[in-house]
């Protein structure tokens, strides 16, 4: 697609910016929308694919068409709906959602860490260990529906002091109102929420949230640390009495805006150690993917202590076993060793590069398990190794001889019979 100058639009949008839209989107994959449109069928008309975003875009006649509704299981149990746009959707989106980025992201506070450059899950749980260490309460605050209750007007008005261009809030606000398209095709209309999966949703909640917790938590409560992932956050607190007034503060602010607390999964922990051994109800808590709670440590001398850090959580655990499960290993016996390091390995290394950077030594039994499985499938695929001693000789043959094979046996080389 050319980026030379076209005939004047109504909005000045620039043809690079859909461009570089495009090769994000392509570089994020993803799957199709409602129209069944693939990446490679998108790319194959692709000069006059984007030219026809561009055009409706700049003349203010773009309309999203309805988004895809699917559920998929949430990692603390029940389900989470996401949106999955069309390709052409996507594009359109990333192009606004980077002009909203350019003013919003120089002011969103320093302790949110989700969908930004430069940071991540992993920098909010490390930071979140240090304040756990530095203070003596935590509350893990839990919103009730966030990507579904959030109020339609409050999102626009927040959009609307972030920009003086006019497409950029007309096409929030269509976004905000796309129907869902359920599984047997009927479309559902949206009155309030922002769908999970969209281009623009990260910056919209980001901006949303930044009004109604980070400047609030900033204005009210200065000398408070917190770490907000998006909808998931914790807050420190010096004393139990602290926390709970916090927590009254944060419930009554939430209200304010129409969210709510979910009463069950928002709790307050005491972050016990060595050195705070106080009774408490609760002394762990949940935050993306990780169990925070008292766990042995060593000194610089070696000596054990007990210390409050994150390790992964068991609902976490139990995902990554569904999904390991799921691969059937041992059944895919006209695979090679080979082909099936290079099948798991992508997935597990993640799992590794994740769950595995706090207290990785709870990850070690899903990875044994990993081992067990292919020990099953050369049992299955090798009838001369039927039998735990001829399983035994081999593996112990086979590991050491292809060290970097799997990923996993850079941290766990055992098996269970």
């Amino acid at each position: 697609m050319s980026v030379s100058t076209a005939a004047v639009k109504p909005f000045v949008i620039s043809k690079l910016a859909v461009m570089e839209a495009y090769r994000k989107v392509r570089a994020n994959k993803g799957a199709a929308g409602v129209d069944g449109v693939s990446m490679d069928e998108f790319e194959s008309d692709l000069k006059d694919n984007l030219y026809r975003i561009w055009n409706r875009l700049s003349s203010g006649t773009y309309f999203p068409p309805p988004v895809r509704a699917v559920s998929i299981p949430k990692l603390g149990g029940g389900i989470r709906v996401l949106g999955v746009p069309t390709i052409a959707d996507r594009i359109a989106q990333t192009v606004v959602a980077g002009e909203l980025e350019k003013v919003v992201e120089p002011k969103f506070h320093t302790d949110s860490y989700g969908y930004r450059p430069h940071r991540s899950a992993l920098d909010a749980v490390g930071v979140c260990r240090k304040r756990c260490w530095e203070n003596d309460w935590a509350i893990k605050v839990d919103i009730q529906g966030f990507f579904d209750t959030v109020d339609h007007s409050l999102m626009l008005k927040a959009v609307a002091a972030n920009t003086d261009l006019p497409w950029v809030l007309l096409y929030v606000r269509r976004w905000l109102t796309a129907p869902l398209q359920q599984a047997d095709g009927s479309l559902t209309e949206r009155t309030a929420g922002t769908p999970q999966g969209s281009a623009v949703s990260p910056v919209l909640a980001n901006l949303f949230m930044h009004y109604t917790f980070d400047a609030y938590m900033a204005r009210k409560f200065p000398d408070v640390r917190f770490e907000r992932y998006v909808d998931d956050l914790v807050v420190h607190a010096r004393s139990e009495r602290q926390a709970q007034m916090l927590r009254r503060a944060i419930d009554r602010r939430f209200a304010q805006v129409g969210l709510r607390m979910h009463p069950d999964k928002t709790v307050i922990a005491y972050c016990r150690d060595s050195r705070r051994n106080r009774p408490a109800e609760r002394i762990t808590f949940d935050f993306l993917g990780f169990t925070f709670a008292p766990r042995g440590a060593r000194d610089k001398k070696g000596v054990m202590f007990t210390s409050f850090l994150p390790a992964v959580s068991r609902a976490a655990m139990k995902r990554m076993g569904r999904e390991l499960r799921s691969w059937q290993l041992h059944h895919a016996t006209t695979r090679t060793l080979e082909e099936l390091a290079q099948w798991i390995n992508p997935i597990v290394r993640g799992w590794m590069n994740y769950f595995g950077r706090f207290y990785r030594s709870e990850l070690y039994p899903l990875l044994m398990r990993i081992n067990t499985y292919l020990v099953r499938w050369a049992g299955r695929k090798f009838k001369r190794l039927r039998g735990f001693n001829r399983a035994y000789n081999w593996w112990w043959k086979v590991v050491p001889a292809n060290q970097g094979l799997f990923a996993h046996w850079a941290w766990s080389r055992g098996f269970q019979w």
